[in-house]
């Protein structure tokens, strides 16, 4: 149990209480409230209830939930920080059938992206902030933190599954690098199925290498080979389908492609590519922007001609009768966005859009945690 004491530190240092995640005093106190009351009866002492909750979960077999409220890595439009508050207490309700184990937010600096991006003086201090201790060695950027937390979950638990909800795209890097790895020290052979309306190949933007348009990039050498990295829903790109599979490997199946073909007939290709390849387990990566931005326009780039969820959950659903899903993560949504010219209530149709595939998610999840 070495593994887990250390963890279980980690996560008194790194973490905080469900939806505690984004550092406010009155925005969506309400929300926050009603997350609390729905997780813990009551919202005194929140943070006691908390810490009681996680020691339990060497024993809980639950799929465990993350929140990392962090949209420093975006560039169009934030506010995807609010995705993990917004999208636990909508999973909540009597519409969504899930079960899991809340582990909490990791803790943000706003401002912070990678500790690689900062100087001395700024760490020095933000240890301080974060950890009451200018002498500190641990890090203090979202990135990073989620980095090293998600390495000493797997370490001491390598078979429990983790459904992270962002956040920016961003927050995918360190979820994906340090699910890879622990699929390389297991001997296990996985993938990357990845859903956006954009290819996130950038090799860097404005001189940032990890961002939400580059992340992807990034992690192709933590994979088996970079064709086991599957992207669906492309439609937004400066560059055709063939740069981006011949400058980077990957496969794609940009919209269009699946509207023409068939969601089945996609899908069925690439469960025969995976087979071969020998895949046994994958990794699912969902931008809500892979849908059309009539199911989710409160995000920050949001882009017509996309997949509706039907076509999404079809993929899913067949991927995951011949493959086990063992990671996954929700990213891009910011309900405090408003992004259709015909207003409507775009908040509540980006949630419900991202809630149903996220429950299917997280069940496929339960039945290859232990």
């Amino acid at each position: 149990m070495a593994n887990w004491s250390v963890l279980n530190d980690k996560i008194n240092q790194y973490l905080c209480p469900p939806g505690n995640g984004v550092f406010t005093v009155n925005t969506a106190k309400e929300r926050k409230a009603s997350l609390h009351t729905a997780l813990y009866g009551s919202t005194d002492n929140v943070e006691g209830a908390w810490r009681n909750q996680v020691d339990a979960l060497a024993e809980d077999n639950r799929p465990v939930v993350l929140g990392v409220c962090s949209d420093t890595g975006g560039g169009i439009l934030r506010g995807a920080n609010w995705g993990p508050l917004f999208l636990r207490q909508t999973m909540l309700s009597d519409d969504y059938d899930v079960d899991y184990f809340d582990v909490g937010d990791v803790r943000v600096i706003p401002h912070l992206l990678h500790d690689k991006y900062l100087n001395d003086a700024t760490i020095t201090n933000c240890r301080k902030a974060l950890y009451g201790d200018s002498e500190s060695l641990l890090p203090v950027s979202s990135l990073s933190i989620t980095e090293d937390f998600c390495d000493e979950f797997y370490r001491a638990f390598p078979h429990k599954t983790l459904f992270a909800i962002g956040g920016d795209h961003s927050v995918s890097y360190p979820l994906v690098r340090s699910y890879l790895r622990a699929k390389q020290d297991q001997g296990v052979k996985a993938a990357l199925i990845h859903f956006d309306a954009h290819t996130d190949l950038l090799v860097e933007r404005l001189g940032i290498d990890i961002c939400f348009g580059s992340w992807v990039t990034h992690i192709l050498d933590d994979l088996p080979s970079r064709d086991m990295a599957f992207q669906f829903g492309i439609r937004s790109s400066g560059r055709d389908r063939g740069h981006w599979e011949d400058s980077f490997g990957v496969n794609q199946f940009w919209t269009h492609e699946i509207m023409e073909r068939g969601a089945q007939s996609i899908v069925d290709e690439t469960i025969e590519k995976l087979k071969t390849a020998g895949i046994e387990e994958l990794y699912v990566s969902f931008d809500i922007d892979a849908l059309d931005a009539h199911f989710a326009a409160a995000t920050g780039t949001p882009e017509p001609d996309g997949l509706n969820p039907e076509q999404a959950l079809l993929i899913l659903s067949e991927l995951n009768k011949h493959f086990k899903i063992t990671g996954a993560d929700m990213v891009e949504i910011a309900p405090f966005l408003n992004t259709n010219e015909d207003g409507g209530n775009d908040r509540e149709k980006t949630l419900k859009a991202g809630s149903q595939i996220s429950e299917l998610l997280i069940n496929a999840l339960a039945e290859n945690s232990k």
